[in-house]
């Protein structure tokens, strides 16, 4: 999977099949609200074997049961990839 930063007119096609994130600061952002904490710390932890498999780690800030994503490629100068994409894709496959 290719660390080319993408164009803004790739991330923009890309976003019209992931309504529920957006693209500021460089990054791909998503908020979610689980249920309680459980289930967002099992939403972690799922998320964790994406990451594994992609060998790419999103940033995850967590309080009680909401999660902030950001996903931007480290080794592409912090810019967003295919690598993002993907990523946010498989994740839009566990949370429905």
């Amino acid at each position: 999977m290719s660390t080319t930063p993408l164009s803004r007119e790739d991330i923009d096609k890309a976003l019209q099949s992931l309504t529920q994130w957006r693209f500021e600061d460089d990054s791909l952002k998503r908020k979610v609200q689980c249920k309680d904490f459980r289930a967002a710390v099992a939403l972690i932890v799922h998320m964790s074997f994406i990451a594994e498999q992609l060998d790419h780690h999103p940033e995850l800030f967590n309080v009680y049961n909401n999660i902030d994503l950001t996903l931007r490629t480290h080794d592409a100068g912090n810019k967003v990839t295919e690598k993002d994409i993907t990523f946010a894709k498989m994740f839009e496959e566990i949370v429905g």
